[in-house]
């Protein structure tokens, strides 16, 4: 194929991107296709996004258009895949369905081409079936596009063993350690999560994540907890909140305002939890950094006095 003619994509850093970045990036580099990323999360993606947003967005949603927005331009076409279901009881949140038209009708004005791929497997479009349809729009025979994907997932598949064995190996470390329970596009935030998670280390905690789990596992044991939860990431939030829970001195729960789902299952966990002390955060376009240290210093102090430590 004539490398000159395939278009040059641009890729959110935000929303899914935390979760299938290494996916998207692995499976492009196997096309030869170059893709940009847009910068790093900070305040003026997250001004930007605000005002382009409806305001019953959530603030996630909100960052995401301001990162389509820092994309607007510099690349061919903008690539936003529509993750529906993995399943039968593997559903996505709404805004991951239509996140493709609402971005496009929030940028129709811009000139920008955009792209997808469906992924829907209630409906019989499986992941590997919808970059087989990606790489045909791109250009490539079903061939090539079936050996990037596979290269693909093999990346996707050793990064994330290589990170749950890190926390594994942060389980084992002595000290104070905090379960944090949000989605991996808030934990992994530069500007919203990654904070949170610094300071915790900065104070001399050691911070786990929920979202870093053995995914099949934590499904599995999600269905004790509640076997009617069908949104995929939440029920992947609450097992592994359960099989990390006696690890764990304290759990923070983190949310972006006003997220649906995690307002349902947050609540169900602060009250399912027992025994442990729980903090539920919850972070807007408002939230200031002085504040949110502020209840993390006093929720660590909590748990320090709880068990006896010197405050």
């Amino acid at each position: 194929m004539d490398e000159k003619k395939t278009p040059v994509i641009g890729i959110p850093r935000a929303l899914l991107y935390h979760r299938y970045g290494t996916l998207w990036r692995a499976y492009f580099d196997g096309l030869g296709v170059r893709t940009v990323l847009s910068p790093v999360t900070n305040r003026e993606i997250v001004n930007t996004g605000s005002a382009l947003a409806m305001d019953e967005s959530c603030l996630s949603a909100k960052i995401f258009l301001g990162h389509v927005q820092a994309l607007i331009g510099k690349c061919d076409t903008i690539f936003i895949p529509r993750y529906s279901s993995l399943g039968r009881d593997a559903v996505f949140c709404t805004r991951f369905e239509g996140l493709y038209d609402q971005t496009r009708n929030v940028f129709r004005s811009s000139g920008q081409e955009f792209i997808s791929c469906d992924i829907d497997l209630r409906n019989k479009h499986s992941e590997q079936s919808a970059y087989k349809d990606l790489g045909k729009k791109l250009g490539f025979s079903d061939k090539e596009a079936a050996r990037a994907y596979t290269a693909a997932v093999k990346a996707d598949i050793k990064q994330w063993r290589e990170l749950i064995q890190k926390q594994e190996d942060s389980c084992c470390k002595p000290g104070m350690k905090i379960l944090l329970v949000g989605h991996s596009y808030i934990l992994s935030d530069p500007y919203i999560g990654k904070p949170i998670v610094d300071y915790l280390e900065r104070i001399g905690v050691i911070p786990l994540r929920a979202d870093i789990t053995d995914r099949n596992a934590a499904l599995r044991e999600s269905q004790r907890f509640s076997p009617t939860c069908r949104w995929l990431m939440s029920r992947e939030l609450i097992g592994s909140t359960l099989l990390y829970q006696d690890k764990a001195d304290g759990v923070i729960l983190l949310s972006a305002f006003p997220c649906g789902p995690d307002s349902m299952v947050n609540e169900m966990l602060t009250r399912r939890l027992s025994g442990i002390p729980v903090l539920n955060l919850v972070l807007d376009e408002q939230s200031g950094t002085a504040g949110v240290e502020t209840r993390l210093e006093s929720f660590v102090d909590i748990i320090r006095f709880k068990e006896g430590e010197p405050v």
